[in-house]
């Protein structure tokens, strides 16, 4: 009788809990340029989201590509970001780009992209792919397409 009680107590917390939605998806913005150095340039953008969940679970960045004038230069890296439950929330997305990619001269560098930049002060940031959440086997996947003129600043 104990077993029973139990695992009716235990079956109603887990049907109360609704997990079938996703959190909302609401935008990536303030992408800037946090840091320059000689070897590598750090830029940071927040993604905003709203979960409707009782709910937490966790979102991972592993799919993002940073793309410098249309040329890719580096992924987006973070921690597994653990959601609050009934909230909304931000997610810090960082980047570190080695000056290498952003210099090189080959068919596919950006050396000639970032002299023209020069002259105008801007150089067009975009952030593409996959935010992936995950919550007990449920898993949904958001797609981030980000672009951003981003002034610099001498």
């Amino acid at each position: 009788m104990r077993k029973a009680l139990y695992f009716s107590c235990s079956l109603l917390l887990i049907c109360s809990c609704a997990v079938n939605k996703p959190p909302v998806f609401i935008k990536v913005d303030n992408i800037e340029v946090i840091s320059y150095a000689a070897d590598t340039v750090k830029i940071k953008a927040i993604a905003y989201f709203e979960n409707p969940n009782d709910v937490g679970g966790k979102i991972a960045t592993d799919n993002l590509k940073i793309l410098v004038n249309d040329i890719e230069v580096a992924q987006v890296f973070s921690e597994d970001f653990k959601i609050p439950a009934k909230k909304e929330f931000s997610i810090p997305l960082l980047a570190n780009i080695p000056t290498k990619n952003l210099l090189s001269t080959g068919k596919n560098g950006v050396l000639g992209g970032l002299l023209n930049s020069l002259i105008t002060n801007k150089v067009t940031v975009r952030i593409k792919g996959n935010l992936v959440y995950k919550v007990f086997g449920f898993k949904k996947e958001f797609l981030v397409d980000q672009t951003e003129a981003i002034k610099i600043n001498f």
